[in-house]
């Protein structure tokens, strides 16, 4: 896929991109293209489908529109800069920080945050399961998004002191969830849980391969 097929087929879903945003993801491409080679961001077999795979998967998220506008977001175990790089460049209103444990993948992805030249892109290396005990994060996000990080049960334990009251999850998986969905709404008080499918007029990839939007709500918070 090539930068003006990618601007095509979001314009075609609904996601308008200015010549400036679409150029930001050519940078990131390009040097995702570079870096990869050095440190394990995404796998190399996946290399010639970034544009589709890894962009527009995360792009899945603003398609739906599910994200309030200037949401304060975080991105939980980014690794690559993904999902929170994309929503970030076609969502400038909002503010983005991007939290993995690994200190090398974290210190390209904070590279390639900044390259893009939006303030609203932040990245901090942490594990995710001390980030509920860290006073400066509580109660501070509107939306925890991740991709395919862990099981729903788990990853909500160790973050749900993130969220403002009224915040919720946006997660992107794939296949039959109905285990793990039953698990987390047994586990979890008071959780409701929506399966979404990922559905691109002109891409193929994400029906077949039973892609999906995950989003985690908690009606009774106030």
């Amino acid at each position: 896929m090539e930068p003006l097929e990618f601007w095509t087929i979001c314009n075609s879903n609904g996601i308008l991109l200015s010549h400036e945003q679409v150029d930001r993801f050519e940078r990131f491409h390009k040097e995702l293209l570079y870096w990869n080679e050095k440190v394990n961001l995404i796998s190399r077999k996946d290399m010639d489908n970034i544009w589709e795979h890894h962009f527009l998967h995360s792009l899945s998220i603003v398609k739906a529109d599910l994200i309030p506008a200037k949401a304060k977001c975080m991105d939980i175990g980014t690794g690559g800069g993904f999902p929170g790089i994309p929503v970030g460049i076609a969502r400038e209103d909002c503010k983005i920080t991007l939290v993995d444990s690994i200190a090398k993948k974290m210190k390209l992805t904070s590279m390639f945050a900044a390259h893009t030249g939006l303030r609203s892109l932040t990245a901090i290396t942490t594990r995710m399961e001390d980030l509920s005990t860290d006073k400066q994060f509580k109660g501070t996000y509107d939306i925890i998004m991740a991709r395919a990080v862990a099981p729903i049960e788990k990853l909500v334990n160790w973050t749900l002191p993130l969220l403002k009251p009224q915040g919720f999850y946006i997660l992107l998986k794939g296949g039959d969830l109905t285990q793990e969905i039953l698990q987390a709404k047994e586990s979890i008080k008071g959780i409701e849980i929506q399966e979404l499918p990922i559905i691109w007029k002109g891409i193929d990839w994400f029906t077949t391969e039973e892609k999906k939007i995950i989003v985690c709500r908690f009606p009774n918070n106030k």
